[in-house]
């Protein structure tokens, strides 16, 4: 890595760790975003990706990955697969978070946190820094601006998430880590995924870490599964959320912000999500992003 991170620390008794870098409008219907303004105990906590990034992390991560040979294309086409399912069916499978949680563990054992982490600036350098919603990182810069905190939250590898915090001048990531042993992956999580709850937990014990209070702090993301994190802080927003989370803003009067221009239809149209020319769309999809 160019600028290397600080050493990752488990956050108290959730899963994650916490990586800490080193810092050189209106909504609609008239609802009006919180101010903004100087705060020492406020912070500002970011969903990674369809919120601060377009698209999935992972994804791209997989892809720097599969191009030096950890996995076949057919683990990536699964996991698109399974991504294809929440958009359509609007909700998780804990089974298929499971499945996907321990194929991702079980390609990176044996390999180096150094190998990972080079692949991690890679990815940030080749893809994920044209792909920054430029409006969820003024948002961000805002809460730097006066002083507050602001963070990433995520479930992808704290490695990957450090940098990208790092890139764009935040305090730091809350994300999940992988087990490993004098800096070699044993195939195992510490802890869990950073996921669900454990997002609002994380926060919790970094707030409390960093003396801050929850009723003055931020949080924006995208999914109706950032519940938890979104209901935890006193300033709640929804940044091009999912129907549910849309739905639900509304009836909270949490501010909606949607950076998209239209909807777009990704890899899968919901019509063939669940049929066999679906699945080979997928296959043929990811095969010329690969290639790319």
């Amino acid at each position: 890595m160019t600028d290397p991170l600080e050493e990752a620390r488990p956050l108290g008794r959730v899963g994650a760790s916490v990586v800490e870098v080193k810092r050189p409008g209106r909504g609609r219907r008239g609802t009006r975003p919180p101010l903004v303004e100087p705060d020492a105990r406020a912070a500002a906590f970011f969903d990674l990706d369809n919120t601060m990034i377009k698209g999935a992390s992972l994804f791209h991560l997989a892809k720097g990955l599969y191009r030096r040979g950890f996995f076949p294309v057919r683990v990536i086409i699964k996991a698109l697969w399974l991504q294809a399912y929440f958009r359509v069916a609007g909700r998780e499978n804990p089974g298929h978070i499971e499945d996907a949680r321990r194929s991702t563990l079980s390609f990176i054992e044996g390999h180096t946190v150094h190998e990972l982490e080079e692949i991690g600036a890679e990815v940030w350098h080749t893809t994920i820094s044209r792909r920054i919603w430029p409006g969820t990182r003024a948002i961000a810069q805002s809460h730097l601006d006066v002083g507050q905190q602001a963070w990433l939250v995520t479930a992808a590898p704290v490695e990957v998430a450090g940098i990208i915090a790092a890139r764009l001048g935040m305090n730091g990531a809350l994300a999940t880590t992988a087990e490993h042993v004098d800096g070699v992956y044993t195939g195992r999580l510490r802890g869990e995924l950073l996921h669900g709850e454990a997002k609002a937990e994380a926060i919790r014990e970094l707030v409390e870490r960093e003396d801050l209070d929850l009723a003055r702090c931020f949080a924006y993301s995208d999914s109706y599964n950032d519940l938890p994190m979104l209901s935890v802080v006193g300033h709640p927003s929804v940044i091009n959320p999912d129907r549910r989370l849309k739905r639900l803003a509304g009836e909270r009067g949490w501010q909606v912000r949607d950076y998209r221009r239209g909807r777009r239809a990704g890899l899968l149209g919901a019509g063939a999500a669940g049929s066999a020319g679906g699945v080979w769309a997928v296959g043929v999809a990811i095969r010329r992003l690969l290639r790319r």
